[in-house]
């Protein structure tokens, strides 16, 4: 649970996803170093719910292995699209995903000041609205 707080502060929201979702571990000398939980949300659509690594594992390429084994399980389940979501605040996933191959696709506006119970802050910018990112995995 600490590794998935990296990624979203709200223990609530990530035991939901996790309740309908599946969770995939990198360990390294049976140290848990990243996991990553994805979703089907749609007739077509998999989601990555939640994408962490460890402080100390970050800047390694973890993180994109990650999202290369996501857009395979994406395409050998037959989804046609692999989606992301992020804060508005959050500078570092929203240059990840797009250096990954993502595409912004829509907004949701106010999602994380109506789903999370505290305000959420970052780079001194409160995150308020949920950015979609999508990337089409079949062709």
């Amino acid at each position: 649970m600490d590794l998935l707080l990296l990624a979203d502060p709200s223990i609530n929201q990530i035991e939901k996803y996790l309740s309908n979702g599946e969770c995939f571990v990198l360990k390294e000398n049976d140290e848990t170093i990243a996991a990553i939980v994805l979703r089907r949300t749609g007739e077509s659509i998999l989601e990555i719910m939640n994408l962490a690594v460890k402080l100390e594992w970050r800047g390694r390429g973890i993180g994109q292995n990650l999202i290369r084994a996501a857009i395979e399980i994406s395409h050998d389940s037959g989804m046609a699209v692999l989606q992301v979501g992020t804060g508005n605040s959050s500078l570092g996933p929203l240059a990840f995903y797009q250096k990954c191959g993502f595409r912004i696709a829509r907004i949701e506006p106010n999602y994380f000041v109506e789903n999370y119970d505290h305000p959420i802050w970052e780079n001194s910018i409160q995150c308020t609205d949920k950015i979609i990112l999508t990337q089409y995995v079949k062709k």
